[in-house]
């Protein structure tokens, strides 16, 4: 049986208020032991957007890094995506919950990205404008697609993406967590390669930096977290209109010769 492709991963997430709210509605996690990192982005429009993200990225957090914990290395791509899938469906039932019992919380949504890296794949699953990139080889590409009106238009022809960039109705989104008891998640399957870097961010830092700004300081050579810190700290300087959020998945060989002296190592 072929072996398991191996690679290691590094994450790092950086949230800010921003320069123009007095809260943060996004929400970031990683769960380094089950290499799944989570980011949502409540919604500003609606009441206690932060506690829809909270309740997003703490409810998939608990429930499906425990499972993948539990998964057998081999356990295959298309069960953990139909895990994923329940328990972004979870999610977004505990949210409507919680805001039918709690009138405080009537009309609250997030946005959501979530992505588990599995040996050399990558299982990501979004909701809303909240995206991730992907850096390959010098070559910036957005992998999700917005679940934005605007995106409407411009699959429809009738908005550039030039114009739609400079539009004022950028976050009108067509697909949220906890607003709709039928919704579901956007999910694909991606390979990774050695030295990829992924790009999970919220809109309060794509509105403020364009993927060319954005590919140029990710090559910097540059630890991750400075890198999170400069998208932050150039978006704040741009205006900082929204709560940004950066979540950084780096992929690397692992380092097999120094794994095996290592065990050498701890030989008796």
């Amino acid at each position: 049986m072929k072996p398991l492709p191996s690679l290691s991963y590094e994450f790092c997430a950086l949230t800010d208020t921003g320069r123009v709210r007095s809260n943060n509605e996004d929400a970031v996690a990683i769960h380094d032991a089950a290499q799944l990192v989570i980011l949502a982005d409540g919604m500003g429009g609606y009441n206690a957007g932060e506690v829809a993200s909270g309740m997003a990225t703490e409810y998939i957090g608990t429930e499906f890094a425990q499972w993948l914990e539990d998964a057998p290395a081999d356990t295959p791509m298309a069960e953990v995506r139909r895990a994923l899938e329940a328990c972004v469906d979870n999610a977004n039932h505990a949210i409507m919950g919680a805001a039918l019992t709690n009138p405080q919380y009537l009309g609250m949504g997030t946005t959501l990205v979530v992505g588990v890296f599995r040996c050399d794949r990558l299982i990501l699953a979004h909701i809303g404008d909240s995206r991730c990139y992907r850096l390959r080889a010098g070559e910036l590409r957005q992998i999700t697609r917005d679940h934005s009106w605007l995106q409407e238009q411009v699959d429809l022809g009738l908005f550039t993406p030039a114009q739609a960039a400079a539009s004022g109705l950028r976050n009108l989104v067509t697909r949220a967590l906890g607003v709709d008891a039928a919704m579901h998640a956007e999910i694909n399957e991606f390979t990774v390669e050695s030295q990829d870097l992924y790009i999970l961010c919220s809109d309060g830092l794509t509105d403020m930096v364009s993927d060319d700004e954005l590919a140029a300081l990710l090559q910097q050579p540059i630890a991750l977290a400075d890198k999170a810190a400069r998208m932050v700290a150039m978006a704040n300087a741009r205006g900082g209109r929204d709560n940004i959020s950066v979540l950084l998945a780096q992929a690397g060989a692992r380092d097999r010769r120094r794994g095996l002296v290592s065990r050498l190592l701890r030989m008796p």
